[in-house]
């Protein structure tokens, strides 16, 4: 196989710690594409004086997970792009085997590696499921026209949304048990402060959950599905008050805040601080 047939897309924000390991797993033959969320020139210059086959842009503000890889994904000029997370790292051959698997299902449209889901029973056989894991995707380009995730996110629920549009077309997403991608989750970002990080995940977590259900099921259904979130949310953060636990406070503050922007129909504004 050609690795040139393949460009990899990784979008990054702080996370020189990790992505240095992920470029270390991938042939030299593909080009990879790496799309950082800030202004960080020295960023840029490091990381594409590290490999020849790195290009780095810096899309200058955060814009997230979605926005990011449309970025990348828009620049590829091959067939095939493989979506990576930072903190991952390709074991060997995994790159051969979802090309491998490509080549014997021209008609995909999503491949991942071995997941959580993936029963070891199955002999090692590639299998069609309803949708992926979004730390490693490999696309089958000229499927999307130009169009993949839905920017309206900007943390969670995106490549969720983009396996239902697929399945929605009738088009096929796979898996092969074959493929070992290492991930460590939620290792992706320097961590400076958890607390932040944790306000950061609360608030996203229960924007996309309204706004998926919203667009796919329409505004009543996805408000009877968060109504229990916002009853508990609201009681967790009374309590909170009551016993004076600050941190956990603003958890709650966060859980219900992004619900109700989400519910209002107001953009996924909310960012972490991290510095």
């Amino acid at each position: 196989m050609n690795f040139g047939d393949i460009t990899v897309v990784i979008v990054t924000f702080k996370s020189e710690h990790k992505i240095y390991s992920c470029i270390d797993s991938i042939p030299e033959e593909s080009k990879i594409i790496i799309i950082e969320n800030s202004d960080d020139t020295k960023f840029k210059q490091k990381i594409e004086a590290y490999r020849s086959n790195v290009e780095c842009f810096l899309t200058m503000q955060n814009n997230g997970y979605a926005a990011g890889n449309n970025f990348g994904l828009k620049k590829v000029k091959t067939k095939f792009a493989l979506v990576l997370n930072p903190d991952t790292r390709l074991l060997k051959d995994s790159l051969k085997e979802f090309y491998n698997t490509a080549v014997k299902n021209n008609d995909f449209w999503l491949i991942g590696p071995n997941q959580d889901f993936v029963n070891n029973v199955q002999n090692g056989n590639t299998l069609e499921v309803d949708n992926i894991k979004g730390y490693a995707m490999f696309f089958n380009i000229e499927k999307f026209n130009n169009t993949f995730f839905d920017e309206n996110f900007f943390l969670y629920f995106e490549e969720i949304d983009l396996c239902k549009q697929i399945k929605n077309k009738k088009g096929r997403i796979l898996v092969n048990p074959k493929i070992k991608v290492e991930h460590d989750g939620g290792g992706s970002v320097k961590i400076t402060s958890l607390h932040e990080l944790e306000k950061n995940r609360n608030w996203h977590w229960m924007w996309s959950t309204f706004y998926y259900h919203k667009k796919h099921k329409g505004f009543l259904l996805a408000l009877l599905i968060v109504i229990p979130k916002i009853i508990t949310a609201t009681l967790k953060l009374i309590l909170n008050f009551i016993t004076s636990n600050k941190k956990q406070r603003e958890i709650y503050l966060c859980r219900l805040s992004g619900l109700i922007n989400s519910i209002a129909g107001k953009e996924s504004w909310f960012r972490p601080r991290l510095d």
